[in-house]
């Protein structure tokens, strides 16, 4: 019998791009009848300031996501958590919301890999769910990339997407498709200095991000 499914995927999202979108369907794709849950970041400890509100980032997310055409829903936890946000604070409390038993998949990025071992309470991630990671471009995943303590307990837990779908934490996945990094940092300078100009934003958050005079200052 299939367990209940949900892949998290969190970030600032400031602004989201194609890439994000990316990377979600991809992961949709290889964990079939799992609901897909973004968690814009509310006050995230290891980054500078966000430029847009917290309104503007969640409907941009929406607006992404719609037009690529993936069903979806939104977590406003880190939003509305007071205080910096911290990914074990969210699985916690979608564990403790969705019981023992459903799949959690976290998917992050390879360049958060390889920063993992900085992360709040980073070994304990795995008690709550499974850790997906998206291979990108300029961040290579191997033995000898990932840090030493993060790769003991990355690389051994390594599993096919169809047992991880049928266990609720615990396993480690990783694409097998390398994903373009495309920097919001840079999105934003062009925005400042050129205007949209052939931009790896979705049309609908790039008007949104004009409608709303976003990242000009």
């Amino acid at each position: 019998m299939s367990i209940k499914c949900i892949l998290l995927f969190g970030g600032t999202f400031d602004p989201v791009h194609s890439g994000h979108v990316d990377i979600a369907r991809y992961f949709c794709e290889r964990f079939p009848a799992c609901t897909l849950r973004i968690v814009p970041a509310g006050n995230p400890w290891q980054k500078p300031p966000l430029f847009a509100t917290a309104v503007q980032r969640t409907e941009m997310v929406g607006l992404a996501f719609e037009a690529g055409s993936l069903s979806f829903e939104i977590d406003f936890q880190e939003i509305n958590r007071q205080g910096p946000s911290f990914t074990i604070d969210t699985l916690r409390a979608v564990r403790a919301e969705v019981g023992p038993d459903a799949c959690l998949v976290l998917i992050i990025g390879s360049d958060q890999l390889l920063n993992l071992h900085t992360w709040r309470e980073w070994t304990k991630l795995s008690d709550y769910a499974h850790l997906a990671v998206a291979r990108r471009v300029g961040s290579p995943v191997s033995q000898l990339s990932v840090d030493g303590e993060v790769g003991s307990i990355f690389f051994p837990r390594l599993a096919l997407a169809r047992d991880i779908r049928s266990t609720a934490s615990g396993s480690t996945y990783l694409s097998g498709e390398t994903f373009i990094d495309i920097s919001a940092t840079q999105i934003r300078k062009t925005l400042q200095e050129a205007g949209a100009q052939d931009l790896p934003v979705p049309s609908r958050v790039l008007d949104y991000i004009q409608e709303n005079n976003l990242y000009r200052i």
